[in-house]
This record gives structure tokens, sequence and C-alpha cells, in this order.
């Protein structure tokens, strides 16, 4: 898949999705606006890559649900690069909270760093690709939007609000040759750690609850990206694409694929 000269926002270029999609998209040729809250030295590998691909890149630290600050980027970056073809909203901050004893704090910035963000990101990418009658929007999301954590419920509401956002995006910007999708991705490795439940057995032996019993991993992740970021996904649009090898549909413990 060729995405030559295309331009691709991803919101959070720090982390371990954003690296390897970064990695991945170079190598079809596509360049890069990336949000590093390192002020990109977190990304010096990726960066590498970008220069040596002969690609651009632009490198920003911005707070994303501040839509002055977005808007204001966006048109720094028109000058410098032209519009954005392709949006990856792919923040994904885990609090851990319950919900009898959460404080407020935890829930309000749950959903503004994971739902908040996209809806201003949406918003405003959303303008410059309803003006050329064409884009991807792409919100990486997880099986915790449909899923409870039963560790981290602020985590889950905010990832169902995305999903229903991207529902109400595709309605109205498909309209505008737009696409947008969400991927619910599913187990990685140390998720056991990071939704460690006093209450759910969910990622008890969790690697065995995927029916091969292999986990996925990031570059997976890049791959399904990379394809919906393409024109062979031209008719998908609106749609919950779930990436978990199966985990959802374990239910019994005696039947997991054990070495």
């Amino acid at each position: 898949m060729h995405l030559q000269k295309k331009l691709f926002f991803i919101t959070d270029s720090d982390c371990g999705s954003g690296k390897a999609i970064i990695k991945r998209l170079a190598q079809s040729g596509a360049h890069f606006i990336l949000n590093s809250y390192s002020g990109g030295s977190a990304l010096a590998e990726e960066l590498e890559l970008i220069q040596e691909a002969s690609l651009l890149a632009i490198v920003v630290n911005i707070d994303l649900c501040n839509s002055a600050e977005v808007t204001e980027m966006l048109q720094f970056a028109e000058q410098q690069l032209g519009t954005v073809d392709v949006l990856i909203h792919n923040n994904n901050h885990v609090y851990p909270s319950t919900i009898e004893c959460s404080d407020e704090e935890p829930f309000v910035q749950s959903v503004a760093v994971n739902a908040k963000s996209a809806f201003i990101c949406t918003q405003a990418v959303g303008k410059q690709m309803m003006g050329k009658q064409a884009g991807k929007v792409i919100f990486v999301s997880s099986i915790h939007a449909e899923k409870p954590t039963g560790s981290a419920f602020t985590y889950s509401i905010s990832k169902g609000a995305v999903k229903m956002l991207a529902k109400e995006a595709a309605l109205v910007l498909g309209r505008y040759g737009v696409s947008v999708n969400t991927i619910e991705l599913g187990p990685l490795g140390g998720d056991d750690q990071l939704f460690q439940s006093t209450i759910s057995t969910l990622y008890d032996d969790y690697e065995f609850k995927v029916p091969n019993a292999v986990l996925g991993s990031h570059e997976d992740l890049a791959e399904l990206v990379t394809f919906l970021s393409s024109d062979e996904a031209r008719y998908i649009n609106g749609s919950d694409i779930r990436l978990d090898g199966g985990f959802l549909l374990h239910y019994m413990n005696f039947k997991m694929k054990r070495p």
C-alpha cells in the first residue's frame, strides 16, 4: 500500500503504538505531524528513519484539549506541509479507578485526555478534510469500549465515548468523502498489570484466552492502521474493527490452549 506524500497527524507519537505506526507508515512514504509529549526526545530512532527516507515531519507538543492550540498548529503545518490526509488519534491513558470510591479528578482527566481530545482533533482536522472532500480518521480505541475493566472504569467510559463520536463523525464527514473508523485493540504484553483488578478475572492467564495463545503487538496495530489509511479501505466507514485475536470470545478457562 502506497501512501506517498500523504500527511498523517498522530496524536501520541511517544507511546509504543505511535512509534510502531510511524515506522510502518514511513515505509509507505508518508509525511508526519507528530504530537510528542517529550518534544521529540523519545522519537530519536523514528525521526532518523523519517530523515533517511527523505520524508518530512513536524514535531509539536500541544494541548489536544485546547481547540485554539490545535487550530493554530494545523494552520502552521498547512503552510509547511499542506493539510492533513489522515488523523490517527491514539491517546490511550489508563487511570486506575473504581466507581464506588473514585474522586472526580480521574474521571475528568480520563475523559479529557482520551475523549475530549478526540473531539477537538476530529473537529479541527475534519474541517480541512471536508474542504478537499477526502480524508481518513482512525481512532485507536480498546475492547474496553465494550467490556468493563474492573479496575479503570473511567478508561472504559472514555473509550465508549470515542466509539460513539466515531459513528457520529462517520455519518457527517462521510458525506464529504471522509472515512471514520475505530480499532478496538485487545490485550498486549503487560496489560495484565495495567488492568489488574480485585473483582475481575478477565486478565488472569490472559495470554491463553486468545484462542491461538499468542498476544498481539503494536506492529499488528500498525499494519491495520496502514490498511485503513489506504485507498483499498475506501468503503469502510463507521466501523469498529476488533483487533484482539479472539480474546473476547473466551469463556471457559479449562478449554484454554496451554503449552
